[in-house]
């Protein structure tokens, strides 16, 4: 799976290429995230504006990735489509994920999210 990510005021914000994250994409995913949290990522913005499509697979690896942290650390969504937004809150994971309209957003959120925890 090809992602995108880079650093934005501390925060790590990846960005998925592909316009699936499904069973196919899950695992590559669910690895790339594992060596993000491994090389002590904390605070990341996960930028869904290139995905159309979510289904339970994909759900699942966002899922793991936050495990991954151990509670130590945030994991916030932004940018999602209607149709990957719906699956969020559908599956209430809105309640586990803040979803955010803007990367800006995002970075806020995780940086507060992430003092309050501190």
């Amino acid at each position: 799976m090809q992602m995108e990510d880079r650093v934005e005021e501390g925060v790590l914000v990846v960005k998925p290429l592909e316009q699936a994250l499904d069973a196919y994409a899950a695992s590559p995913f669910r690895e790339r995230m594992a060596e993000f949290v491994a090389q002590g990522s904390r605070q990341i913005v996960l930028d869904l504006s290139q995905v159309n499509f979510l289904d339970s697979t994909g759900l699942g690896a966002i899922v793991s990735s936050l495990k991954r942290l151990e509670g130590n650390g945030v994991m916030v969504i932004c940018n999602a489509g209607e149709m990957v937004t719906d699956v969020f809150r559908l599956t209430r994971m809105d309640r586990v994920f803040p979803v955010t309209g803007s990367i800006a957003e995002a970075i806020a959120v995780a940086k507060e999210r992430w003092n309050k925890a501190a």
